[in-house]
């Protein structure tokens, strides 16, 4: 099993830029089953590497069936890239974009909760399933190793170093999701945590936090009320100065909820294993899996 991609995933590009056309072969590489592209430029039909490209979402889907697409057309036209997709009614849409008006994305969550549609992001690094060399995003595959640990963050970079440190202690990863880190995503850390705690290939969650908002209270909410597996979580920006933003368009302190303290607290009290830096999320995680006797040495 995976989370939300696996061996069944059959993925459409839309917007085939030079950062599209980059990711994607990356993609193809690790050996992620690509079968259509959309972009206004191509005519119809017409081959990039292995899969054609269309001018529509809607004709893409009718001719390629694909089930998952990822979006990496430019922030002032990503939000109409997600209701074309909406409206073609693929399952799942990750948008990688960045710098995706708030105003759009209100509009975007609205036709979501009419829709048949899941979204990721955006301003996200995707998602990628090692047993099933799935990926589709921008994570870097080498840093990835098959396993049964689950990562939901915020951050795209903190997922990086995460994964990296577990997998040079030798533990593997199930699957990895990037939630994005703008005010409003599409897929919550608290959403995806739900995904994993019933996911029977994952045995424990890193779950990686940031300021600003209060997703990582929702989290430890569902992690007291539900979460039947371990957690480990790390929240970054314990440094920042409240009013700043930090990164991420949703990483900025804008009161006593949003600061890293109170994130830390609340899912602490839940019962989630704190790392308090992010160089030990892994040791963290293994001592963690050696205490529930799920990791042989």
């Amino acid at each position: 099993m995976s989370v939300l991609v696996g061996r069944s995933t059959r993925v459409l590009i839309q917007g085939l830029g030079g950062e599209g056309q980059n990711q994607i072969r990356r993609s193809l590489d690790y050996g992620t089953n690509v079968v259509a592209g959309v972009h206004p430029s191509f005519r119809g039909g017409t081959k990039f590497e292995s899969f054609p490209v269309f001018n529509t979402a809607e004709e893409a889907v009718a001719k390629t069936k694909p089930n998952v697409s990822i979006i990496f057309v430019p922030a002032p036209g990503a939000a109409d890239a997600i209701f074309e997709n909406i409206a073609a009614e693929i399952p799942l849409i990750i948008c990688i974009t960045e710098g995706v008006p708030v105003q759009d994305m209100v509009a975007v969550r609205a036709a979501l909760a009419q829709s048949k549609s899941r979204l990721i992001g955006p301003n996200c690094p995707g998602l990628i399933t090692p047993s099933a060399k799935c990926r589709v995003g921008i994570m870097p595959p080498a840093v990835f190793k098959p396993g049964r640990v689950g990562v939901v963050s915020r951050s795209g970079t903190l997922v990086y170093e995460a994964v990296d440190q577990l997998t040079r202690l030798g533990i593997g990863q199930s699957s990895c999701v990037g939630v994005g880190g703008d005010p409003i995503i599409g897929t919550s850390q608290a959403e995806a945590l739900e995904m994993f705690n019933n996911d029977k290939a994952t045995d424990a969650v890193v779950l990686i936090g940031e300021i600003g908002g209060t997703a990582e209270q929702a989290s430890a909410a569902y992690i007291k009320r539900h979460m039947q597996k371990p957690v480990v979580a790390f929240v970054a920006g314990a440094t920042a100065p409240p009013g700043r933003r930090m990164g991420h368009a949703g990483a900025i302190i804008e009161g006593a909820s949003g600061i890293a303290a109170a994130k830390i607290k609340a899912l602490s009290a839940a019962g989630a294993v704190i790392s308090k830096s992010p160089a030990r999320i892994g040791v963290t995680m293994q001592k963690v899996l050696r205490e529930k006797k799920l990791l042989k040495d």
